[in-house]
């Protein structure tokens, strides 16, 4: 029989990873609480459970575990549900980091606090309950300073605080956008943003993912924080990047993680790197996927399943084997009703365009831009060099127009 890898998301951006896993003879039970999910085109078996409802998806792997097949491994793609999959592991005996290494990962400021305790470089951070204490922290620490929510997704709810943002309107937009109603407040550290990413096998960390972040629109979207993509390889000098990567790893141990996946989003300062925040999962934007594999040659999915499988996974099969450019950029038209999205079908045979995809269509609204949802589409690019995949992109993006009324 097939061994089972149950996958608790149903995302678009999660489809290569299935397709990747049924190719590697596996047979891929997919978990969405929506019942046309993407991936559930391509999944052997489908279940329709809340991602985030950590009981409910208990509750259904438990049930197919039993009574179907037995599972052999679970993770997830492209999705921030990494409670979810420590739970469901640690109901079946399955491989996976720690429910409390998961707890971690989704609590930012519980996050911090377990770094500031094993001695990572963090900026200055306070957890906020009121008005009161966010103006009092405003005028004992100054400004710039970044509010969000504690188990935010998404840059939903994460806004840079200025002399000009009204801070009554900051604190109430940020509490709403947290499940739990906590907020935090944190230094605002000037310098390159790079999104790492790699797997800790048995303590022994390997960096294959070093992305470069873009943020270009920082004052046009201000106070939101948006990003408009990331490109590869990083300008950073390589001992920076070590550090960096060094640095995130060992953040990912001080999370309790020994064997797992470790996306670090991290800071190159004047002091030398420091961490935002760590996720215990695999990527989105399709930085896993696809990003990864055309800079580098790493299956970072593949290696991935084989590592939530319980086997082990070499070093050198993670390590990168070149360095390619890369790029991915976003679309953000004005908002309104989309009308068309014009210029596309120009791009459908060129083969720097890796992928080229749209998240509004036609008499669909895009909304404003206030975090990394409302975002209307995106174009991966390659080049000879990162300087010719970046102005490829950008390329694509100023030729196509999405028009909205």
């Amino acid at each position: 029989m097939k061994r089972t890898l149950w996958i608790v998301s149903g995302g678009a951006e999660a489809v290569p990873g299935i397709e990747r896993a049924r190719a590697m003879g596996l047979h891929v039970v997919v978990s969405d609480m929506n019942p046309s999910a993407p991936v559930f085109a391509v999944a052997d078996d489908t279940v329709v459970a809340n991602t985030y409802d950590v009981d409910e998806t208990v509750a259904a792997a438990s049930k197919y575990h039993k009574g179907t097949r037995p599972i052999d491994g679970i993770m997830c793609m492209a999705a921030d549900v990494p409670l979810t999959v420590a739970s469901v592991a640690a109901a079946l005996n399955l491989p996976g980091i720690p429910v409390e290494s998961a707890r971690l990962a989704a609590d930012k400021l519980a996050m911090k606090q377990a770094f500031a305790r094993a001695g990572i470089p963090i900026p200055w951070y306070q957890a906020i309950a009121s008005l009161d204490e966010l103006r009092a922290a405003i005028a004992e620490r100054g400004l710039p300073l970044v509010l969000k929510p504690v188990d935010g997704r998404g840059a939903r709810g994460v806004l840079r605080l200025t002399g000009t943002t009204d801070v009554a309107w900051a604190f109430a937009h940020a509490t709403s956008q947290s499940r739990s109603g906590g907020v935090m407040v944190e230094e605002y550290l000037a310098g390159p943003q790079i999104s790492t990413e790699g797997l800790l096998v048995d303590g022994v960390g390997t960096t294959c993912g070093f992305i470069d972040r873009n943020y270009e629109h920082l004052e046009t979207f201000a106070p939101y924080i948006v990003e408009n993509g990331g490109e590869q390889p990083s300008a950073l000098p390589l001992p920076a990047q070590r550090q960096i990567a060094g640095v995130a790893m060992d953040a990912g141990r001080a999370m309790g993680i020994v064997s797992g996946n470790v996306k670090g989003d991290m800071v190159w300062t004047e002091r030398g790197p420091y961490v935002i925040e760590i996720a215990a999962r695999l990527s989105g934007g399709w930085m896993s996927t696809d990003q990864i594999p055309l800079g580098t040659d790493v299956d970072l999915i593949g290696c991935s399943i084989r590592l939530a499988l319980g086997e082990k996974v070499p070093a050198e099969d993670i390590r990168p084997r070149w360095h390619r450019g890369v790029a991915i950029r976003y679309f953000f038209p004005p908002p309104g009703r989309v009308a068309a999205i014009e210029g596309a079908d120009a791009f459908s045979d060129v083969p720097w365009v890796h992928r080229l995809g749209f998240f509004v269509e036609p008499g669909e609204v895009v909304q404003p831009i206030t975090d990394h949802t409302k975002r209307a589409g995106f174009v991966i690019t390659t080049g000879a060099t990162r300087e010719e995949a970046v102005d490829r992109a950008r390329s694509v993006v100023d030729a196509i127009r999405i028009r909205t009324t």
